[in-house]
C-alpha cells in the first residue's frame, strides 16, 4: 500500500486506491488457504486497508485454485467466503475510528452499519489461541461470531451453527444473537461482527 500510494501521489494525485487482486499467497499453493486460519488474515486485511483509505479490495478468485472462495469441485463455500459475506452484509464503505488500538488478541475495526442510517458495525478479531478478550459496547446490538473446531478446519460456524448452503443451494439465515450493553466476551481464535443499529452515529446518517 505504501509503495503504490507513493506512485499514486506522484502520477495520479487524488485518485482512489483499489486493490484489484489479492489472496493469501502469490501463485497459491498455500495449504491453509481453504481453512478457517486464512479468514483471520483476510478480514484483518480488509479492516486495515479500509482504515488506510483503500476503497475496493478484489479477491483473486471466486472459484479455481486453492485460494478460491468456492471449492472448484463441489462449489461449496470455503471459510473465506463466509467471512466476505459477513463483511459485505454488515460493513458499510464508511470507515469509523474504533478507538481501540490494534493489539495482540484484539483487532477492532468500526464502520457504518450497511443499510441502517446511524448504525455502526464492529469487527473484532481475537487472534489469541488461548485467552478470552473483552470488548465493551455502549448499547444493545446483535453479534455474529465465526468459529471452527480448529484453525485448519474447513467448516465454519456462525454463533455455533455450521454455515452451509441448503438443499437448493440457498444461503442460510445470517441472524445475529442479541447482546446487551457492556462487556462482550470474545473466545480465543474467533471473529465477531457486532451490529449496533441504534448507535445514531452522525457520520452514518
Amino acid at each position: 500500500l505504501a509503495f503504490y500510494r507513493t506512485l499514486r501521489d506522484a502520477f495520479a494525485p487524488g485518485k482512489p486506491l483499489w486493490l484489484t487482486e489479492t489472496a493469501d499467497a502469490a501463485c497459491g499453493g498455500n495449504p491453509w488457504a481453504r481453512t478457517f486460519l486464512d479468514t483471520f488474515r483476510y478480514l484483518d486485511q480488509l479492516g486495515r486497508l479500509a482504515k488506510e483509505g483503500v476503497e475496493v479490495v478484489a479477491h483473486n478468485t471466486l472459484v479455481a485454485s486453492d485460494y478460491g472462495l468456492l471449492d472448484n469441485v463441489t462449489l461449496a463455500p470455503k471459510p473465506n467466503y463466509w467471512g466476505a459475506l459477513m463483511w459485505r452484509t454488515l460493513m458499510d464503505a464508511r470507515v469509523l475510528a474504533s478507538g481501540i488500538p490494534i493489539q495482540g488478541g484484539l483487532h477492532v475495526y468500526a464502520h457504518c452499519l450497511r443499510g441502517t442510517p446511524g448504525g455502526v458495525a464492529l469487527l473484532a478479531i481475537n487472534n489469541d489461541r488461548a485467552a478470552v478478550r473483552l470488548l465493551s459496547v455502549p448499547i444493545p446490538g446483535r453479534r455474529y461470531t465465526l468459529s471452527a473446531d480448529g484453525l485448519q478446519a474447513n467448516a465454519v460456524r456462525l454463533n455455533g451453527v455450521e454455515l452451509k448452503l441448503d438443499a437448493n443451494d440457498a444461503l442460510p439465515d445470517l441472524t445475529g444473537a442479541p447482546v446487551q450493553a457492556g462487556n462482550i466476551s470474545l473466545d480465543p481464535a474467533t471473529i465477531t461482527f457486532i451490529a449496533l443499529p441504534g448507535a445514531v452515529n452522525q457520520a452514518c446518517l
